[in-house]
């Protein structure tokens, strides 16, 4: 399943070859940090959590705090 997981910058607008105004959105796509691995013998399906930028530990919850200091990453 290919995808980005980024963070909307903002908006812009670029012109193609024959001229035209063309609106675009500027995506900040940076460094995404797999979190967790779930495996179907443990959890009964197979997926990646995958974590971008950074939370304060305040807006985080206890149970994502732990995933995050297992995985070594805030």
């Amino acid at each position: 399943m290919p995808g980005l997981i980024g963070k909307k910058i903002g908006m812009t607008s670029v012109f193609s070859a024959d001229g035209k105004n063309v609106p675009c959105t500027v995506i900040e796509a940076g460094p995404c940090v797999v979190t967790q691995v779930k495996t179907v013998e443990k959890d009964g399906y197979k997926a990646v959590q995958l974590g971008f930028g950074e939370a304060k530990e305040k807006n985080t919850t206890k149970p994502m705090q732990g995933i995050f200091k297992k995985a070594g990453t805030t």
